[in-house]
């Protein structure tokens, strides 16, 4: 279960018309939000005088919200429009029943798996929270926890540009692996053969790098 110093918690609810009305929103997302949100709250305050750690260069604190669902399928474009929109730098706790998720907006909104709420942890460590916050972009932007700490010594812009470069080409491949599978014609299959080969060699170099 995702928990943090109890001198940090706030657990406020937030009415949830009161807070999407401070937002600016499609009316299709508007109309999302009703429907997927059931509540919010506002769990925990993560900053100098909560956590006894230093404020840093770029972040002073940390909410982390707590959004509870009526289904887990959700629209995340409601996730990404709160993230966007706040000047805080935003945790977010969704629920859904007994299963869990992570997520953060870092340029675009990293998610991690649902999982049982009991197997949800985060670890706040750092001499600051500027590096509290870019290792909550590590525990949760990579899908490959190895990946990351291989490419520690690379700024964390460099290493999600890498992991997401990576992730594009696999996923690539694999279509084309579906495709080649499914192809009757030689010629049809000679060519996703040899696109197949271009892919899984950038794969290798960009793995390698």
């Amino acid at each position: 279960m995702l928990t943090f110093p109890s001198k940090a918690a706030v657990g406020r609810i937030m009415p949830k018309e009161a807070f999407y009305k401070r937002l600016s929103l499609s009316s299709e997302i508007r109309d999302k939000f009703v429907a997927d949100v059931k509540r919010i709250v506002m769990e925990y305050k993560l900053s100098p005088d909560t956590i006894n750690i230093e404020k840093g260069a770029e972040v002073s604190e940390i909410l982390v919200l707590s959004i509870e669902l009526k289904k887990q399928e959700m629209d995340y474009r409601i996730v990404e429009n709160i993230a966007r929109q706040n000047a805080h730098k935003l945790l977010f706790f969704l629920k859904s029943e007994e299963q869990g998720q992570l997520a953060l907006y870092y340029s675009k909104l990293y998610m991690t798996s649902w999982m049982p709420l009991t197997d949800l942890k985060l670890d706040a460590k750092g001499l600051n929270l500027d590096s509290v916050w870019e290792g909550f972009i590590e525990q949760i932007a990579f899908e490959n926890a190895e990946f990351g700490m291989q490419n520690a010594e690379l700024a964390i812009e460099e290493r999600l540009k890498r992991q997401d470069s990576i992730l594009r080409l696999q996923r690539e491949i694999d279509k084309l692996e579906r495709l080649s599978r499914n192809e009757k014609q030689p010629k049809k299959q000679f060519e996703l053969y040899t696109r197949l080969q271009g892919l899984k060699k950038l794969l290798a170099e960009e793995k390698r790098e």
